[in-house]
């Protein structure tokens, strides 16, 4: 035995005939791997094996997609938000165009109503001037009717209201019925008997419903009446009543006379 046989030898041992090289590198953006191995076939020329995979890499064209796609997404939320300010607004316009409608029906509810109050306003006055002109025309319309010896008649009896009433009386200062209404006649040439029975006979039976001024009215039956009176026109009559209230001017539903006698 050789006396270097038992130290150990500093060289590094020798890859096996089974081992490969690796080698690594990265070439233009492409990882490389190669793998040879130590003993080469007879007919490989002593060329080495190489195996090689090409991995994926970010170019220029992946980054401008991905850009791309960025800016799509952008746009799509840009576009959703957009669409929903858009709804909001339509929502709140309206919302307020509904307001404002119920608030001009309501003004012009309030308008409709003041315009009805208005003419309901004129009608009335306007009812109330034609009543008046029909009352002025009323009482014109009698006074043209009581013309000449009627006037005079209705004149002395207006000048009476208010006086007594004295049972026989004749005037000036106090009257019984018949003595008042004999008074007034004379005042226009007229003489009339002195009592109420008389009267109810003299001249010509006239019905109610066909009265005029001067007329002497009668309650109780003709030839036998216990009460005479004066139509001074416009439904009224002037009497001298009784003690209680002397001579008034009265309308004739207030004591319904009898029936009438016409002497003009």
């Amino acid at each position: 035995m050789s006396p270097n046989a038992l130290i150990p030898s500093h060289r590094k041992p020798r890859r096996s005939a089974s081992s490969r090289a690796l080698r690594a590198g990265v070439t233009g953006g492409i990882l490389t791997l190669a793998v040879s191995g130590a003993t080469v076939p007879a007919n490989a020329a002593e060329k080495p094996v190489s195996e090689t995979q090409e991995m994926p890499t970010i170019t220029t064209a992946l980054a401008t997609s991905a850009a791309k796609s960025a800016d799509a997404a952008q746009q799509v939320a840009f576009s959703y938000e957009r669409q929903a300010l858009q709804d909001s607004a339509v929502s709140h316009a309206a919302k307020a165009a509904k307001k404002a409608q119920a608030t001009a029906e309501k003004k012009a509810e309030a308008k409709k109503k003041a315009e009805e109050a208005r003419k309901a306003k004129e009608a009335a006055e306007a009812r109330a001037s034609r009543s008046s002109e029909r009352s002025t025309l009323s009482a014109s319309l009698s006074t043209s009717n009581a013309t000449g010896s009627s006037a005079t008649l209705i004149s002395f009896l207006k000048a009476q209201l208010g006086k007594a009433y004295v049972m026989g009386a004749s005037g000036p200062s106090a009257y019984d019925c018949s003595g008042l209404t004999q008074a007034a006649f004379r005042q226009i040439g007229v003489d009339l008997p002195r009592v109420s029975q008389d009267q109810s006979t003299t001249g010509t039976q006239v019905g109610l419903d066909n009265l005029q001024v001067g007329d002497i009215l009668y309650w109780g039956s003709a030839g036998s009446a216990y009460h005479v009176g004066v139509y001074v026109g416009d439904g009224n009559f002037i009497g001298a009543q009784n003690s209680s209230t002397g001579i008034v001017e009265r309308p004739l539903d207030y004591d319904q006379p009898t029936g009438a006698v016409r002497v003009l």
